[in-house]
């Protein structure tokens, strides 16, 4: 089986590589030039555990190939998959201009039964645009070849997302007929024949399940975050309060860890395009509203505590930042707390060290040289008044205590946006320890 996936992004080479991976040759198309000679030569342009291999792999067995031309292999291919980027425009709506450029390419180019199958995260009834864009440039050609449209969201988790792909909890696919929905099951065989949930739906639902999917994801980190900042007010621990509701199996303990906000690059994203996509309906979701707005404020709480730790006034002082990516496993550094902390802290008169294991030149890109770059996370804290835990990356999780206290300032505050470290230990080891949802 033969197909093309238009973007080389995060969900595009992904996927590509690993339907590759089980046989399926893969044509990977990007405009950028520059990416798709890098991808040739065996440079990834993401930082994704085990993907270099698996891209190598597939590139040496001659399956997974890249382009920059769609137009050469549209013909070729029995279905594009189309996972471009489709960022947020200023009112939080989905910028939908990459998705309707690959509609256009497709309506222009194809000259048999093809399908378009999106992948990207669009708003519920982005598959009627794409079908209106195909079918004027078909009306433009004078042609009536048949084709149809459906929806294939992903749910990979940066950082695992390769055995996402091939170990995948469910598959939603959104059809219109029997004919897309057998081309789909084929695709889709090797997931099936290990017992793999393949859910087929409607395009309008395949379409909504991807951005409700996130949506109660995030509902349940800032609910969490919520109740945390309750717990350190009224004397409570968030750590026994998170357990004990979590046991319930109503609830369960996933996504109930708190912390100091999400980021990333679905989440913040897919919540304001939700609730734009309710207001351009005539409806207001109001708990959608609030999950977004506290995980607003959220990352701002590593912040507001060193600030009060200094007791209002950072001028001079100087902060290590340990994590800058918005989870482990990943350089990814769109929408991540890090940012908002550094931010705050330099618009204070603070001086900022910064160190992550791998997001290190994506906040050179970003931030340039308004921050110290460290080469390890042990000469972050040379001469730090306090260390800011932001990611929770596992070389981070047992350092050693008293090498750190004899190289930082007095009085040595650490602030825990992640609750990894054991309160009574640092104490013990004379640093000043704040952590969230619990004194």
């Amino acid at each position: 089986m033969r197909i093309a996936i238009v973007g080389t992004g995060y969900v595009g080479l992904v996927s590509g590589a690993c339907f590759a991976e089980v046989g399926v040759e893969v044509a990977c198309v990007d405009i950028d030039r520059a990416k798709i000679d890098a991808l040739r030569n065996g440079i990834i342009p993401i930082y994704e555990p085990g993907l270099d291999d698996l891209v190598k792999r597939n590139v040496e067995a001659g399956r997974l190939t890249f382009t920059t031309d769609l137009e050469s292999c549209i013909n070729d291919v029995e279905m594009v998959f189309c996972a471009v980027g489709t960022p947020a425009d200023e009112d939080g709506s989905a910028d939908l201009s990459y998705v309707c450029e690959v509609a256009r390419t497709f309506g222009r180019n194809i000259n048999h039964y093809n399908i378009l199958v999106t992948k990207s995260t669009v708003p519920v009834g982005t598959f009627r645009i794409i079908r209106q864009v195909i079918d004027e440039e078909l009306s433009l050609r004078g042609e009536d070849i048949p084709y149809e449209v459906a929806s294939n969201p992903e749910f990979l988790k940066e950082g695992a997302a390769i055995k996402d792909f091939m170990s995948p909890d469910r598959v939603v696919i959104g059809v219109e007929s029997d004919r897309s929905r057998k081309l789909m099951e084929r695709l889709y065989r090797p997931f099936l024949l290990n017992n793999f949930r393949v859910i087929f739906m409607d395009i309008a639902s395949a379409e909504m399940t991807k951005y409700a999917a996130n949506a109660m994801l995030a509902t349940r980190i800032s609910f969490i975050n919520d109740i945390a900042n309750l717990c350190e007010l009224v004397g409570a621990n968030v750590n026994n309060v998170r357990k004990g509701i979590g046991a319930d199996a109503r609830i369960g303990s996933k996504f109930l860890y708190p912390g100091c906000g999400y980021g990333g690059s679905c989440f913040p994203k897919d919540v304001k395009a939700l609730i734009s996509t309710a207001r351009q309906n005539g409806y207001r979701l109001r708990v959608i509203e609030a999950v977004e707005e506290v995980n607003r404020i959220q990352k701002s709480v590593v912040y507001t505590k060193l600030r009060d730790a200094f007791g209002g006034d950072l001028r001079g002082k100087h902060i290590a930042i340990w994590g800058l990516s918005f989870k482990p496993e990943t350089d990814d550094m769109r929408e991540a707390t890090s940012l908002v902390v550094i931010q705050h802290l330099l618009a204070n008169g603070a001086k900022v060290t910064v160190y992550d294991p791998v997001a290190m030149d994506e906040c050179r890109r970003r931030l340039g040289d308004s921050v110290d770059y460290a080469r390890d996370m042990y000469e972050a804290v040379i001469d730090a008044d306090a260390i800011a835990l932001l990611t929770e990356w596992k070389q981070f999780r047992l350092p050693s205590w008293r090498i750190i206290r004899r190289a930082m300032n007095t009085p040595a505050i650490i602030v825990d946006g992640r609750n990894i470290y054991d309160p009574s230990e640092l104490e013990e080891e004379g640093f000043e320890y704040h952590c969230i949802g619990r004194k």
